[in-house]
């Protein structure tokens, strides 16, 4: 019997370490599919010595929120706020899944008067729903951010959004615009399809609403004064006229930029200038640059973000 018993026991060791070898490389498999795995292109903010990093899709998402609570002229707080939400309860993904019908980047449920589920899962309806009821919570923004957070979800676990402020915080400051430059992201080789101006113009309308009046370049923004006229034609620039209020024309700039940004790969943009800096997606790896470091050596306004698409 003892005989048995031992080589029960030891078949039975050997099932547990092969489950536990499984679940290893499950969760290796779904690290790897959230990440894009070693080397895929990633997003990072960096300020007052702190840096987080996400995904390219994290990022448009995140962006999008960012942009649709300046368009409402909500402060920095609000974004915050929205931000680590998303963070929870979807990991910044529009995913059509959820606890019961929940779906989107905040989990928003039809059958809880949210919307219809093509609404939820567009972001800038789900961020803008989240916004409508944030701005309902009485000092939403002197209110601790779970509180706050919790008030418009009514979720089954309110300390879980606590968590994600640290990183919400910084992100939202690179977004925002008031961490200068902060946003940046490597983007990997395109198939060299042509980028669409006219795609950037209407996202940016659509997400920064009457803040944003984006048109053609006229030559002058794109590439400086040896631009090309197709370079120019498919150049976007948006003039910045931020007031004192909301941090003025330097912050909406670096907002606008780092949106250009994190849309880069999704919209095909190659280039990003602003207030002496330069982006490009050939050098993505360098992140900002001094807009004298740029292949063309052209300068970057401070009066505008000019964004340019592959041509």
């Amino acid at each position: 019997m003892s005989g048995i018993s031992v080589t029960r026991r030891g078949r039975l060791l050997r099932i547990v370490a092969a489950c536990a070898v499984l679940l290893a490389l499950i969760g290796y498999g779904v690290a790897q599919l959230l990440t894009g795995g070693p080397g895929a292109p990633r997003c990072t903010v960096r300020a007052n010595g702190e840096s987080y990093s996400l995904s390219p899709e994290q990022a448009v998402n995140a962006a999008t929120i960012s942009a649709v609570g300046s368009a409402r002229g909500l402060p920095e707080r609000a974004v915050t706020i929205a931000l680590a939400t998303a963070m929870q309860e979807s990991g910044l993904r529009n995913i059509h899944h959820g606890d019961r019908d929940s779906l989107g980047l905040f989990q928003q449920r039809p059958t809880q008067g949210w919307g219809s589920a093509s609404q939820i899962t567009d972001p800038v309806y789900a961020a803008g729903k989240f916004y409508d009821h944030l701005v309902e919570v009485p000092g939403y923004s002197r209110l601790p951010l779970t509180v706050a957070a919790q008030k418009v979800q009514r979720s089954g676990f309110p300390q879980a959004y606590a968590k994600h402020e640290p990183d919400a915080s910084l992100l939202a400051s690179g977004l925002t615009g008031r961490a200068t430059a902060a946003f940046s992201c490597t983007k990997s080789p395109g198939d060299g399809k042509p980028g669409d101006p006219s795609a950037v113009r209407a996202k940016l309308r659509r997400e920064f609403g009457d803040t944003v009046a984006p048109s053609v370049a006229d030559g002058r923004g794109g590439g400086g004064a040896g631009a090309t006229a197709a370079g120019a034609a498919r150049t976007v620039t948006v003039p910045v006229r931020g007031t004192a209020a909301d941090g003025g024309p330097e912050r909406q700039g670096w907002q606008l930029a780092s949106w250009a940004v994190a849309h880069a790969a999704e919209l095909r943009i190659s280039r990003v200038s602003f207030d002496g800096r330069v982006w490009t997606a050939e050098k993505s790896g360098d992140g900002w640059r001094e807009a004298g470091d740029a292949p063309d050596g052209s300068g970057a306004a401070a009066d505008r973000v000019s964004i340019t698409t592959v041509q």
